[in-house]
C-alpha cells in the first residue's frame, strides 16, 4: 500500500507545497539515463532500473526528482523558480519496496544562497510537521561541502587524495578507510603498456584514447557503467597517489576536523578552534556558518536543536554545499536535500545557476506518522 492514501490524497500534499511558494511541475517517469549515470554518484547508479530505447538510448526509470527538474528548468529557459513536485521514484532499496512516493522543493536561481538554504530546511521541515511528524519526532543533521573543500584545500592536499576524499565524503565508514590507506605508501597500479605510458606521464587525452581503444577492442559498453574519461580521472589519482610519501601530521588534523560534532548554534566556534590548532583558514566558511544559522532562527528553527557533523555528507555527487537530512527515531531518512551548484551548468545551462532543494520520503513519513496502513 502507498503513502498517497494515508495522506488523503496527492492533492493535499500539492496544496502543501503551493502553500510554500512552490508551483506545480510533473516530470515524464521514463528519463534518459545518462544523466544520472554520469552525474548522480555511484551510491545512486547501482541503484536505477536501466533500459533501452528501440534506437539504443539508455533510459532509466525516474530514481529521484532533481535531475529531471534541473533539466526541465533548463529547457525552458526562465529565470529563478520554485518547483514542486509529488510523486513515484524507481529505485533498489535495502529495505522497503523499490517503487515509492517522494514530495519535494527545487529553489532554482535564487543568488542570495544562505537564505535559500535556510528557507530549503524550513521548508523541508514545514511539509513535515503538515504531514503529522513534529519537531519532536525527527532529529536533523546538517553537514556541507563547502567546508570540506575548503579543508582539504587549506590542508594543501595532493589533488588525487582530494579527489579520493570527496568520493567518500558521506560515509564515515569509506573515509575511515580512506584514511587509513592514504597513511600507507600506495602501490603504482598495474596496467597495459599501451596505458602505463600516458598515466605515467600524466597525458589525459593520450591516456582517454588507450582506455578507449582497450574498450573498444574489448567489446564493452559505452553506457551504463564508467567511461574513458571516468577511468582515466581514476587512473591518474592513483598513479599520483603511488608517488606521494603520506604525510601523518596533515592526515592528523583531517581526521580532528572529521570528528567535529555540535550543535549547529557551535559549529562557528568549532571551526574556529580547528583552524586555529591546524594553523589554517577557514574565516570565510565560518562567517557563512553564522549567517546560516541567524537565517535558520529567522525561520523559527532551533539551531540548538540542530546537529553539525563535519563528516555528514549526502552520496549524491551533484551537492556542492549545505546538505541535510531529518530523520526519524529509528534513524531512517524521512527527508533530505542540499545545494547543487554545479548541477545546472552541467544540465546545459548557459550561466551559472544556484539550486537547492529537498525531498520527503511519504513513505517512511506515513509509518512515522501512524498514518501507515
Amino acid at each position: 500500500m502507498n503513502a498517497l492514501r494515508s495522506f488523503a490524497a496527492r492533492a493535499d500534499i500539492e496544496t502543501i507545497l503551493a502553500g510554500l511558494g512552490a508551483a506545480r511541475i510533473d516530470v515524464p517517469v521514463l528519463q534518459p539515463a545518462d544523466p544520472f549515470l554520469d552525474m548522480a554518484g555511484e551510491e545512486l547508479r547501482r541503484r536505477i532500473f536501466v533500459t533501452q530505447s528501440e534506437t539504443g538510448e539508455a533510459l532509466c526509470l525516474r530514481p529521484e526528482f532533481t535531475i529531471p527538474v534541473c533539466r526541465d528548468h533548463v529547457a525552458a529557459g526562465g529565470g529563478p523558480a520554485r518547483y514542486g513536485y509529488v510523486g513515484t521514484v524507481f529505485r533498489q532499496r535495502r529495505a522497503g519496496p523499490s517503487e515509492f512516493l517522494q514530495a519535494g522543493i527545487e529553489d532554482i536561481g535564487a543568488t542570495d544562497t544562505v537564505a535559500a538554504d535556510a528557507r530549503s530546511v524550513a521548508d523541508a521541515a514545514a511539509v513535515l510537521e503538515r504531514l503529522g511528524v513534529v519537531a519532536d519526532d525527527r532529529a536533523i543533521v546538517i553537514g556541507d561541502q563547502t567546508v570540506f573543500d575548503a579543508v582539504l584545500a587549506e590542508l594543501g592536499l595532493p589533488a588525487g587524495w582530494r579527489l579520493t576524499l570527496a568520493h567518500a565524503f558521506g560515509s564515515d565508514a569509506a573515509l575511515a578507510a580512506t584514511l587509513e590507506r592514504l597513511g600507507r605508501p600506495a602501490p603504482m597500479p598495474a596496467m597495459p603498456e599501451a596505458i602505463a605510458e600516458p598515466a605515467r606521464a600524466g597525458d589525459r587525452a593520450a591516456l582517454e584514447e588507450a582506455i578507449s581503444a582497450q574498450m573498444r577492442a574489448a567489446s564493452l559498453p559505452g553506457t551504463g557503467g564508467r567511461t574513458a574519461a571516468d577511468i582515466a580521472g581514476r587512473l591518474l589519482a592513483k598513479v599520483e597517489a603511488a608517488r606521494l610519501a603520506p604525510d601523518p601530521a596533515r592526515l592528523d588534523a583531517l581526521r580532528a576536523f572529521l570528528a567535529i560534532a555540535v550543535p549547529l548554534q557551535n559549529a562557528p566556534d568549532a571551526l574556529a578552534a580547528w583552524q586555529s590548532t591546524a594553523g589554517l583558514d577557514l574565516a570565510a566558511a565560518i562567517a557563512a556558518f553564522g549567517a546560516r544559522i541567524e537565517a535558520l532562527e529567522g525561520h523559527g528553527l532551533d539551531p540548538g536543536a540542530i546537529v553539525y557533523r563535519a563528516s555528514f555528507g549526502r552520496q549524491l555527487d551533484y551537492y556542492t554545499g549545505l546538505v541535510f537530512e531529518m530523520r526519524g527515531a529509528d534513524g531512517a531518512v524521512l527527508a533530505g536535500g542540499g545545494r547543487y551548484d554545479r548541477l545546472l551548468p552541467l544540465l546545459g545551462a548557459p550561466h551559472p545557476t544556484p539550486g537547492v532543494g529537498f525531498s520527503v520520503w511519504l513513505d517512511r513519513v506515513a509509518a512515522v506518522a501512524g498514518d501507515a496502513p
